[in-house]
């Protein structure tokens, strides 16, 4: 709850600093993310039989203030991965899995020679849930996780741009340790 309270604390004094600016510059985007789940060692037999590779779909909304730096709310959902299990136990023979998360990043961007590339780093915090579906019922996991990432992205125009994204977060559940992502997508400023 304070992790909470912490991230709503600090996208209010970031908007508030940013009203202030000229020019806000709201966005909107949608991006493709490839996940790559690393679960915690000491639940063995879960690791065995829940797939690593998750597809999403990630939307987001922001604002640029500056041509430096931008606050963004995202929501992301994977589609279901399916496991199996090599031998029977209580969690039954066969495994789904998803996970849905919804956070805030910031973004600083660094301009490089080329014109509209700009070289970036993110940093933010996400609540994750994981779902876990199998033969005998279903489980949900939830937990806050810190995120932080290196990409590019590419100013087509005044309007839209291309983003390719790097991140590692880190979420530290009862079943899994971190997740590896590459993003790709785009976004339209107003």
């Amino acid at each position: 709850m304070k992790r909470q309270g912490i991230l709503l604390a600090s996208a209010a004094i970031m908007l508030a600093n940013t009203v202030q600016a000229t020019e806000i510059n709201p966005y909107i985007g949608v991006d493709y993310v490839y996940s790559k789940a690393d679960y915690k060692s000491d639940h063995a037999s879960w690791d065995k039989s829940l797939k690593e590779d998750y597809n999403s779909a990630l939307f987001n909304l922001g604002m640029r203030p500056s041509k430096y730096f931008s606050l963004e709310g995202f929501f992301q959902q994977s589609a279901d991965a399916k496991g199996s299990r090599t031998s029977a136990t209580v969690y039954g023979d066969r495994i789904k899995s998803e996970f849905y998360a919804y956070g805030a990043d910031a973004y600083g961007y660094m301009p490089i020679g080329c014109d509209g590339f700009s070289l970036l780093g993110t940093a933010g915090l996400a609540n994750y849930n994981f779902k876990i579906k199998n033969d005998t019922g279903s489980q949900d996991k939830n937990h806050m996780g810190y995120r932080a990432g290196v990409g590019f992205q590419y100013d087509m125009n005044e309007h839209w741009a291309m983003r390719v994204v790097g991140r590692y977060s880190y979420i530290d559940s009862q079943i899994l340790d971190n997740l590896m992502e590459a993003t790709a997508g785009i976004r339209y400023t107003f």
